[in-house]
């Protein structure tokens, strides 16, 4: 394969693993080898393996001494910390929103949910899961608090490893309703309101996760333990 005109940087190559993991083309567990990745890109390993310290960093990647990088297989415990941290977080979010609303970020968020909507109708996995989870980031990109959306970024695509392997068949099929009850909520300044719907609307996904599942394991020699 030709290398590019201009090859990829460390933040290229951390956004193209971090969009494969989020869009469950890198399943969790499976191993990411330098060379391999490096011959792919067609870059040095050093790049490579500076991107991989990233994603480890945002918790996507486990860096094993001797073994070499894997993607994230987070455990029952972490997904319940994780989902407990975006309620936390996004409760605060919400009490903001409507604080600070204007008809031009009220607009845009409907625009969101109508997006949403759109995706569901077409059949469009892909396009419906990226926008059902941008929803959050979406809310504190209009409030211009970048920090807060970045935050939510990593936990979003977090949540994405965590509903791959425990989200139960069928779940998280009333996420979309949920975000329009809560734009509802917001466009009538009803602040009690949005941030009960908001901490409903994150329970009810956890709730869908079956925690208690054995997740399959990438590793032969435990697999034949």
């Amino acid at each position: 394969m030709q290398a590019p005109a201009t090859a990829p940087s460390t933040s290229d190559i951390a956004q193209a693993l971090t969009r494969a993991i989020v869009d469950h083309r890198l399943q969790p567990g499976s191993k990411l080898a330098e060379q391999k990745l490096a011959d792919h890109f067609g870059v040095s390993r050093t790049l490579v393996r500076q991107a991989l310290f990233q994603l480890a960093q945002n918790r996507l990647v486990t860096l094993e001494p001797a073994r070499g990088a894997f993607v994230a297989a987070p455990s029952a415990d972490e997904a319940r910390q994780v989902f407990a941290v975006r309620r936390m977080l996004e409760a605060e979010m919400t009490r903001a929103f409507v604080r600070q609303m204007t008809p031009a970020r009220l607009r845009a968020l409907r625009e969101h949910v109508a997006a949403e909507r759109a995706a569901l109708r077409e059949d469009d996995p892909a396009a419906r899961n990226d926008l059902l989870a941008d929803f959050h980031v979406r809310m504190a990109e209009l409030l211009g608090n970048e920090v807060l959306a970045q935050i939510l970024r990593d936990l979003t695509s977090r949540c994405s490893l965590i509903t791959l392997m425990y989200q139960s068949a069928g779940a998280a099929e009333h996420s979309q309703e949920e975000h329009n009850e809560i734009v509802k909520a917001l466009a009538a300044r009803d602040e009690a309101r949005a941030v009960r719907l908001m901490n409903e609307h994150l329970l009810h996904v956890e709730e869908s996760l079956a925690l208690d599942r054995k997740v399959p394991t990438h590793d032969v020699a435990l697999a034949l333990s």
